[in-house]
Parts: structure tokens; C-alpha cells; sequence
């Protein structure tokens, strides 16, 4: 039978697993169990399957609340996908060439950063604003922004 700090101890090891596993998903089972200690604290007669039940029930509760009034809120609007980002402008920081790639920096972040590698196939010249093409794999295909 476990007892509470089994629980306890299970609850850190999964909260620490989220460290080595960034998918902000193994914490809510983690504190689940640290739930399921809690209640064995005050109440420590329940049964085995009864603590099992416990620590589902209030993990799912934890990822369902998780996915659905939290996790939209860090969402951001721009760059949700690669299929909204065509369209977007920004500055191009070095010189392009066809035969060469630059970067352009965005006002906000598009696909998680402001700052991307791009290719062209005209000359532009730094400073100057460009309009994103297409995403291609980590590069971004730019033209003049007229």
C-alpha cells in the first residue's frame, strides 16, 4: 500500500521529468500525485485503487483545465502557422543577393521569432522593406515591399 510520501516523492520525479521533457504536459500528472499525498495526509485509509482513481481523475482535471482556458492565452495571434505568414513585412538587417541569404527582423515575432534567415532572387539592399513570399523549411523567401 502506498503511503502519502510515496506519493509525494512520485509527484517530484514527474515534476522534475518536465525538465528533461519540455512538453509542459508530465507537470499536471506530477502534481496530481502530490494531490493524491495531500489527501492521504488527512485520510490515510483509502485503498490502493481508490488512490490510483484519485491521481487519474485529478491529472486529467489538471490537463483538461491546461488545454482549455490557459494554453489559448499563450498562443499568439501572428505566425500561427506557416500558411498565415506570407504577406508579412519586415526589415532586411544585411545586404541580399540571389547568390546570397540575409536576415529579416520583424516587428513581432513571426513563427516564434522576430529575426529569420531569408533569401531573394533580386537585389535588396539593408534597411530596405520586404514582404515574406513563402516559408521555406528554416528560410524565408522575401521580396521588395512596394
Amino acid at each position: 500500500m502506498f503511503e502519502w510520501w510515496h506519493w509525494m516523492v512520485l509527484g517530484l520525479v514527474l515534476a522534475m521529468a518536465e525538465l528533461a521533457v519540455p512538453a509542459f504536459f508530465i507537470i499536471w500528472f506530477g502534481i496530481g500525485a502530490i494531490g493524491v499525498g495531500l489527501v492521504l495526509l488527512f485520510a490515510p485509509d483509502l485503498a490502493i485503487s481508490t488512490q490510483m482513481l484519485l491521481w487519474a481523475a485529478l491529472s486529467l482535471a489538471l490537463v483538461a483545465v491546461w488545454f482549455r482556458h490557459f494554453r489559448p492565452r499563450t498562443v499568439t495571434s501572428v505566425g500561427t502557422s506557416a500558411a498565415s505568414v506570407p504577406g508579412e513585412t519586415g526589415v532586411l538587417v544585411n545586404d541580399l543577393a540571389p547568390e546570397t541569404r540575409g536576415h529579416v527582423r520583424f516587428q513581432r515575432p513571426i513563427l516564434g521569432s522576430d529575426l529569420w534567415e531569408c533569401y531573394a532572387d533580386t537585389k535588396i539592399k539593408a534597411g530596405d522593406r520586404v514582404r515574406v513570399v513563402a516559408v521555406e523549411g528554416n528560410f524565408m523567401k522575401v521580396e521588395e515591399a512596394k
